[in-house]
């Protein structure tokens, strides 16, 4: 299916107060049978307990590990299915027919889910926007070749309690084929990666809501804890922080998707950088970070050399309105990670069309969108892929 490997039997905890725990992996309870023995009865003694002709003895020749080759990690920013985009889920299945081609050719497609999902609860009070989906979003972005989703941002929760208990019983449902990260029954669950295998190389995706300004968009108040179902909320990125350590141990690739930045601007903020740096620390151990909330794109690079690949802001990608030109530039991106290390991106740019859909561009179009892309990368202090 678009090229992917099979979901990891395990998702790996994270914890997130004092430490995180890692998947056990089972003895196969396979024994060889000893050396040297027959079935009785089977073969003749004196046969038996003759030594072979030295042409005939068996070669212990090692068999090669193949070679995984590179993995394709795609990436695209908030989607929501509000006001006139509602009607494509009455046909999930080609809900998101027109942008499949883009999202499903990588072998693990990433992108955050901007709203709460299931039909219970009431609008968060005092907030101004407040989203809700029903479980057939999760059906539409896996038709469309989606395969991890973060929810860990400000409207995961926009209907309370009883829509998060709505939310992660559709989670629990669009397993194996769809994984959600960044929410969970309690903060070690919403704090742990997804884990898929890719040809050999295990892929371990975490997401995390780092909310700027709370006092403008007061949802510190969802966070997960250890005993209450939630949130990833990275106000304090202790806990983000070891359970990226943690993925570090048991996965080949570690990507952070953030929800993060100030809304409106096309530069990271200070608490976006610092948090970008404390993740690609060798001792974290990030190698892809990425993030959407500004609703605009930011820039992208690698964060200093030989350092982990960072994409601030990756803007809008399925959204009902747009309010200018920079909220509806939109794109896919796709990073090839070999034997560990970013060694390319593509960036498929386009915009935002009147039915909430992103529409690629091609020729001088895609040329100019993608140059404003890369001029972002100047302010967010990062550098060209080389």
């Amino acid at each position: 299916m678009h090229g992917r490997g099979f979901l990891l039997v395990a998702v790996v905890a994270a914890a997130a107060g004092a430490g995180c725990a890692g998947a056990d992996r089972a003895d196969d309870g396979v024994r060889s049978p000893s050396a040297g023995g027959s079935p009785s009865g089977l073969v003749p003694d004196d046969l038996a307990t003759s030594s072979p002709p030295a042409t005939q003895s068996p070669t212990n020749t090692p068999t090669p590990t193949p070679d995984p080759g590179p993995v394709t990690l795609a990436f695209a920013g908030d989607i929501h299915f509000e006001g006139h985009l509602r009607a494509r889920l009455d046909d999930p299945a080609s809900a998101l027919a027109p942008i499949a081609p883009q999202l499903g050719a990588a072998d693990v497609t990433v992108v955050n889910l901007e709203t709460s999902v299931g039909a219970s609860g009431a609008p968060e009070p005092g907030k101004r926007f407040t989203f809700q989906a029903p479980p057939s979003a999760f059906t539409a972005l896996q038709a469309a070749g989606v395969d991890i989703v973060t929810m860990a941002n400000n409207h995961a929760m926009d209907f309370g309690a009883d829509g998060l208990a709505d939310t992660l019983a559709a989670v629990a449902a669009a397993r194996p084929g769809l994984d959600v990260v960044g929410v969970g029954a309690d903060a070690a669950e919403a704090f742990a990666p997804a884990v898929r295998d890719v040809r050999g190389t295990t892929v371990a995706v975490l997401g995390a809501n780092v909310p700027d300004d709370p006092g403008a968009d007061p949802t510190g108040h969802w966070a997960a804890t250890e005993t209450s179902a939630g949130v990833a909320t990275a106000l304090d990125p202790a806990p983000l922080l070891r359970a990226v350590a943690q993925a570090r141990t048991v996965a080949d690739i570690v990507v952070v998707y953030l929800h993060w930045g100030v809304q409106g601007e096309s530069c990271p903020s200070p608490s976006q950088t610092t948090l970008a740096a404390a993740l690609s620390d060798p001792a974290t151990g990030a190698d892809v970070v990425v993030g959407s909330h500004a609703h605009r794109l930011q820039g992208a690079g690698r964060i200093r050399p030989n350092g982990a690949y960072v994409a601030y802001g990756l803007g809008n990608f399925v959204w009902y309105t747009q309010a200018s030109d920079a909220t509806a530039a939109t794109g896919v991106l796709t990073v090839t990670v070999d034997d560990g290390e970013v060694t390319g991106e593509a960036w498929a740019p386009g915009r935002i069309g009147a039915d909430g859909l992103p529409v690629f561009a091609s020729g001088a179009a895609a040329q100019r969108l993608t140059a404003d892309r890369d001029a972002l990368r100047d302010c967010a202090g990062l550098t060209a892929l080389r």
